[in-house]
């Protein structure tokens, strides 16, 4: 009787794998494909004022700059955490006296116009910047017209310098010219060039038209580096940043550039709006002039930091837009040491440390005096509204503790040449945007900055600190430099030359409709929101399917 089932039990076996199979197919048909992005799209941003030097030499303000970073390439890049990093250059070396930087360039290079880029097109940058007669970024050409710089051949170049500088390779950002373009022209007449306005670069993104009030960028076909998803980049140019919100309402751009603390919270209402944040290396701290008789005692120092509520500061008269500075490097750098001494808000300590140093209160209150003089000083700052609640503010949190503040306010376009640079000065509330992508804390704190054209504006000395600060400098390897500025850090944390209030924190926004919109840890300038730019994508299509057929353009509004 079981010969007479075996046909039957197979059959239904059969079916069932038969059956098993269709279903299989028909699940894995019905499956919906995952979305990636696609190539394409219109990215459009509002910038804040005119553009007229689109040139990695000459540029003159942020909307500029902004332009420079997407057309132009240095010989190095700094990636999302300070680090430098190659770029036209494919690698380097030095060599054991730590002067010769030799680079090898990439071969696959070339510029906007199809010419390829060559050692050539760097000995003619480095020139003009070497020129006498090149005028637009003095601190820049200073450093390079102490190097000599030669093609080895088509692709080498060698660079050999004074004396060993460790930062040396952060300054080979610089965009680079086309000697081809340029070279017959002289250094003085450059400014005047056409070219500043429709440049020939070899960045991601090349110029497809210019005019007053706009500019459009299209992705350059030939591109060394990753292709960006994005094909098109329009800038529109706007009077100040307080019109860009504007402009977005109306539907004009996907992106603000800059972000004002005042409109934070109108930007976070807005639903369709990415609000993006960075912690910048700008720093606002307070200059202690140390040859004031009250400045020379490290504890009076310490006591008026730790007086300081810094925290409620931030809050109450900086709507937190900052973060409370413990050292002059920011906590995204790699230079920055994370057990630096902290001094939180103690004014009990504060206190001690006055009466201690021999600043009697009076009994009834009051300003405290030591041998007859009052614990009194000026504190200077410029004309900025903000600034000058905040330093009310400051002047109010000493008074409790007994020091009594006066503020003079002076205009921003005099506060360095008419009150830093002279040291004529007790205390000056000041908002340092002086740094380069090094993090090299040297031009304030050594003492050889500190004569009239330094700019160790508080007169610190130290002895051990300018030992650490020239050997930093000499110091190549990363990690063997931060392990330096560690100690500096310490020391600094110890002594209090300087009150450090807050780390400065930008802000800019983009249309949800602009995907994988990515921000680094740290932004030294405001044009370092693109170092992502060719991962941004708008439109997308499904996976195994032509771009063609599904790709999506979502518009802002």
């Amino acid at each position: 009787m079981s010969k007479h089932i075996r046909w039957p039990v197979a059959i239904a076996l059969v079916s069932m794998v038969v059956l098993g199979l269709f279903l299989f197919r028909t699940l894995n048909t019905n499956r919906t494909p995952p979305t990636i992005p696609d190539q394409g799209g219109l990215y459009q941003e509002g910038l804040a004022g005119q553009v007229r030097y689109i040139n990695p030499l000459f540029w003159q303000n942020d909307a500029e700059q902004d332009l420079v970073s997407l057309i132009f390439r240095g010989l190095t890049r700094i990636d999302g955490q300070g680090t430098v990093q190659p770029d036209l250059a494919r690698r380097w070396t030095i060599d054991n006296n730590q002067r010769i930087y030799t680079l090898e360039l990439r071969d696959d290079v070339r510029w906007h116009d199809g010419i390829p880029f060559t050692a050539d097109d760097v000995v003619y940058t480095v020139g003009v910047l070497q020129d006498p007669a090149y005028q637009a970024h003095l601190e820049l050409a200073a450093l390079w017209r102490s190097v000599k710089v030669q093609a080895v051949d088509a692709h080498t170049v060698q660079f050999t310098l004074a004396e060993p500088f460790a930062p040396f390779p952060y300054y080979l950002t610089v965009g680079m010219l086309p000697a081809h373009l340029l070279a017959k022209t002289g250094v003085a007449q450059l400014p005047e060039q056409s070219f500043n306005s429709k440049p020939i670069g070899t960045g991601p993104f090349r110029v497809q038209s210019a005019r007053p009030d706009q500019i459009v960028l299209e992705a350059f076909p030939d591109f060394y580096g990753p292709k960006p998803y994005l094909s098109q980049l329009e800038f529109r140019f706007y009077p100040n940043y307080q019109s860009l919100l504007t402009a977005y309402g109306r539907g004009e751009i996907k992106g603000i550039s800059r972000v004002l603390d005042d409109d934070l919270s109108k930007v976070s209402s807005e639903h369709s709006l990415n609000l993006y944040s960075a912690q910048r290396s700008a720093l606002s701290l307070i200059f202690l002039n140390l040859t004031h008789p009250i400045f020379q005692d490290e504890p009076v120092r310490e006591a008026l930091l730790i007086a300081l509520d810094r925290p409620a500061l931030l809050s109450q008269v900086l709507n937190g837009q900052g973060v409370i500075a413990h050292s002059p490097f920011p906590e995204t750098s790699w230079a920055f040491d994370p057990n630096v001494r902290q001094y939180p808000f103690d004014p009990a300590q504060a206190r001690r440390l006055l009466e201690e140093a021999g600043w009697i209160e009076p009994p009834a209150g009051g300003v405290r005096y030591r041998e007859g003089r009052k614990l009194e000083f000026t504190l200077t700052t410029n004309s900025d509204p903000g600034r000058v609640a905040l330093a009310n503010a400051i002047r109010e949190q000493w008074a409790k503790v007994g020091a009594q503040v006066e503020i003079q306010v002076v205009d921003p376009s005099q506060l360095r040449e008419s009150v830093l640079r002279p040291r004529k000065f007790d205390a000056v509330l000041f908002g340092w945007n002086d740094f380069s992508y090094d993090p090299d804390p040297y031009p304030l704190w050594h003492s050889s900055q500190v004569g009239e054209d330094g700019q160790n504006y508080s007169g610190y000395l130290n002895t051990e600190v300018d030992s650490l600060l020239e050997q930093a400098r000499m110091t190549p390897d990363q990690s063997a430099r931060a392990s330096i500025y560690w100690r500096f850090q310490s020391i600094l944390a110890d002594e209090v030359p300087a009150i450090l209030l807050f780390h400065a924190v930008y802000h800019y926004a983009i249309d949800a409709s602009v995907h994988n919109v990515q921000v680094g840890p740290l932004i030294i300038d405001p044009s370092d929101r693109f170092r992502t730019i060719s991962q941004w994508y708008i439109k997308t299509r499904r996976a195994g399917v032509a771009a063609a057929e599904n790709a999506v353009d979502k518009s802002p509004k």
